[in-house]
Parts: C-alpha cells; sequence; structure tokens
C-alpha cells in the first residue's frame, strides 16, 4: 500500500471502529438492564434462601445458613403436604381439563361451527372478569352444596382456568392435522373413532402435551381461588408462600417460592420441544 493510501484509511477505519463502538453501547445497556430485570429478583430471592440475618443497611446479608431450609421441611413446616397437594391438584387439573378440551378442540378443529369464534371466545370469559369478586361467589356456592374446603371444588376451580389454554390449544393441534390423513384411514377402512384414536390423536399428541404443561403450570401457581375455595382444609403451595411472605417470613417466603420456580422452569423447557410453530400458527384459527 502506498503511503497517501495508508494515509486515507487509517482513519476511515478508525471511525469505523469508533462507529461500531458507539452502536454497541446503547445495546449493551439495553441488554443489561433487561438482564437485570429478570435476573435481578432471581438472583434476590436466592440470596435470601440462605440468608439467616439480613436488614437494612446492609446490603448483603450477615449471617448465611440453612437453618430456614430444616424449618421449611420439617413435619411441623407442612411445605412438603402442600407440595404434594399442589402436584395432586394439578395433576387432577390436567385430567379433567383434557377430558373436555379434547373432544372439544376436535369439534372446533374439525366441525364447520356457525360460532366456532364466539365459542372460543366463551373459554376467555373467565380471565375477563377481576378474580375476587367471581370467586367470593363461587366460595358461597361450593358452600352451600358443600364443596368448599374440598379438593374436588378447588380442582374445579382450576379447571375453568385450565380450559382456556386446554381447549386452544388442542384446537390448534388437531387444525394442523392433515385431514387427509383421516380420510386415507377411513378409505383403509378404519371407523371413525380407530381412525382418530390411531391416526389424529397420535399426531396431535405434541400440541395436547403443551396443552397439558400449560394447564399444570396454571394450576401450581394458582392462588385466588384456592384461598377462597380451598383454605384453610385444602393447603397448597402458594398459599404456605402467601403467609410466609404476609408473616414476614421472607427466608420461608423465598424457600417456598423456590420450590414452585422449579418445575415451572423444568415445564417450560418440555412445552419448548413440544410446541410446533405450525400448532403456534393456528392458535385462534
Amino acid at each position: 500500500m502506498s503511503a497517501p493510501s495508508a494515509f486515507f484509511a487509517a482513519p476511515h477505519s478508525g471511525f469505523d471502529s469508533l462507529r461500531g463502538f458507539l452502536w454497541w453501547v446503547p445495546r449493551a445497556a439495553v441488554l443489561g438492564t433487561l438482564a437485570f430485570v429478570i435476573f435481578g429478583p432471581l438472583a434476590n430471592l436466592l440470596i435470601w434462601t440462605v440468608a439467616e440475618r439480613w436488614y437494612f443497611p446492609h446490603a448483603l446479608p450477615i449471617d448465611y445458613g440453612f437453618s430456614y431450609w430444616g424449618r421449611v421441611f420439617a413435619p411441623r413446616g407442612n411445605a412438603v403436604q402442600s407440595l404434594i397437594a399442589s402436584i395432586s391438584i394439578a395433576l387432577f387439573t390436567v385430567a379433567g381439563s383434557l377430558a373436555l378440551a379434547i373432544p372439544a378442540g376436535y369439534a372446533l378443529a374439525r366441525l364447520k361451527l356457525p360460532l366456532r369464534g364466539l365459542v372460543l371466545l366463551a373459554f376467555l370469559l373467565p380471565q375477563a372478569f377481576p378474580n375476587l369478586p367471581v370467586y367470593v361467589n363461587i366460595a358461597r356456592l361450593f358452600y352451600e352444596i358443600g364443596l368448599n374446603g374440598t379438593v374436588l371444588g378447588v380442582v374445579l376451580v382450576h379447571v375453568t382456568h385450565g380450559l382456556v389454554y386446554a381447549v386452544w390449544i388442542a384446537s390448534a393441534a388437531f387444525s394442523a392435522v392433515d385431514r387427509d390423513l383421516e380420510l386415507a384411514a377411513r378409505n383403509l377402512g378404519a371407523s371413525g373413532l380407530k381412525g382418530f384414536a390411531d391416526v389424529t390423536l397420535p399426531l396431535a399428541a405434541p400440541g395436547l402435551m403443551a396443552s397439558a404443561i400449560f394447564v399444570f403450570l396454571e394450576s401450581l401457581d394458582e392462588f385466588t381461588g384456592s384461598y377462597f375455595v380451598g383454605a384453610p382444609d385444602v393447603t397448597t403451595l402458594p398459599l404456605l408462600l402467601y403467609s410466609a411472605g404476609a408473616g414476614g417470613n421472607y427466608q420461608i417466603a423465598s424457600i417456598t417460592a423456590l420450590l414452585l420456580l422449579v418445575p415451572s422452569i423444568a415445564f417450560m423447557l418440555v412445552v419448548e420441544k413440544f410446541l410446533r410453530a405450525d400448532v403456534l400458527a393456528k392458535v385462534g384459527q
């Protein structure tokens, strides 16, 4: 390279470097802020789980330890029983929701219903109103028929919320299955029920699995309905978390929240594996 060329090339290269640096500064600031918003509360949660003493103005705990873990998992801590109750209720909720969502989702995907959009919209109604007055009235009704304070009553409340995910995703999963495959099974002599069981249902299984996981997570984290319908006879992990937080037991509340967080993260990873793009494209159609 000649001397004049090198003279003009060097400033230009320096300007590109400066422009690249100035381009990355706002992006790094945005990403750093986003990471702090997401992982900051999680880091604070993890610190509280091992904090023995922590109060203002100290930025970090004064003493660390695991004594609160022993209190949470002690027989009188009620955490294990609450976790078992939460998982059991969530599994019953998944079973009830899928039992209703599979035929409903198949009908919405295959039948030419005149008010299909309104039917899908109707499943959103439980989310359209404030939960508090709805659950107060449900609790009063369940008390009159003997369902208040029972696992069945809590499951029924959870199912009303779970159907939103179950029906919409089930309908999308069945819509993503090629109808010609069902017709081919019928031409080969299979009955309608056998064609559904052997062809349609296995192909829609990933979407149904994803809907089941969403329903499970919704039930596992549900607080308001469980409180008004189940408490104090049915104690779930969110109720235990609320009681600990309201009483100022932040260590116990943080440990309980961590117990809820672990299955949520695990199941969301499973959702990412099962929920395909073609199923997502059919949601609401």
